[in-house]
């Protein structure tokens, strides 16, 4: 008995700083008898959330593409120009929703272990082991987890692919996908416009379509869009003036 009330001590203790850190909406509990379940509380006031991100698989390369808004607490705009897409190496990339620090941990994380392989084995990581190795991060951490949803993409010998990890580790391979607040907009787009063997060229335009309309339908999205491609030429983003051109186009 005395292991189960040290047992629930420690649980207790590990859901306080779930709750602190955090704001997650489920925590670990422990009732009296020393049961441990899942309980539901009130998320933080001041993480920053509010995103769009759009990741495609194509037949040529990826494409990755993400609103620039942050907010903290309601809607209030903390940032205007936050780059939520990052280049892990040049063959691979994320991007980044949920809470910014949370984030910006886990992209210098996975670009430590992505340098320390291509030193070791003298070879770009994998997409799929990047992506496996992700969720190896988030699962670590499911006790007082990392508030943020990744798409990780990139390009390697088995060809483009992009995958997505939320923040208890779990793993999916996606042809294409969206995080965030403005993700149900997206979808729309995504949903009606993808087809199998698409072209890098074109999944810029769907990619910037999803995003413009989640900006116009959703507030935690918006002042303005980035897109990066991944091919075998290695990673790029789009210039202001290559996004003006697609901006008239759509």
């Amino acid at each position: 008995m005395t292991h189960v009330v040290i047992l629930g001590n420690i649980f207790k203790e590990v859901s306080n700083l779930i709750k602190t850190k955090t704001g997650a909406s489920r925590c670990l509990s422990v009732n009296n008898t020393g049961e441990v379940y899942l309980s539901n509380f009130q998320t933080s006031k001041m993480t920053y959330h509010g995103t769009t991100t759009v990741g495609i698989a194509c037949s040529d390369g990826v494409v990755l593409a993400a609103d620039t808004r942050a907010i903290a607490g309601g809607y209030f705009i903390a940032h205007k120009s936050v780059k939520k897409i990052q280049k892990i190496a040049d063959h691979l990339a994320l991007t980044i929703a949920g809470g910014v620090a949370d984030a910006q941990n886990v992209v210098d994380t996975i670009r430590h272990y992505s340098n320390i392989y291509k030193l070791e084995k003298r070879k770009p990581i994998p997409v799929k082991s990047a992506a496996r190795l992700t969720s190896n991060i988030f699962f670590s951490a499911r006790f007082y987890p990392y508030m943020a949803d990744i798409i990780i993409g990139g390009v390697d010998e088995d060809g483009g692919s992009i995958f997505n990890i939320d923040l208890l580790g779990s793993l999916a391979k996606e042809k294409y996908y969206s995080t965030g607040s403005g993700s149900p907009v997206a979808f729309g787009i995504l949903d009606s416009e993808y087809k199998d063997g698409l072209l890098v060229k074109d999944a810029i335009q769907i990619a910037a379509k999803a995003i413009l309309a989640a900006i116009q339908r959703n507030a935690g999205t918006g002042d303005g869009f980035d897109i990066a491609v991944i091919s075998k030429e290695g990673y790029r983003e789009l210039s202001k003036e290559e996004k003006d051109v697609i901006l008239k186009k759509i």
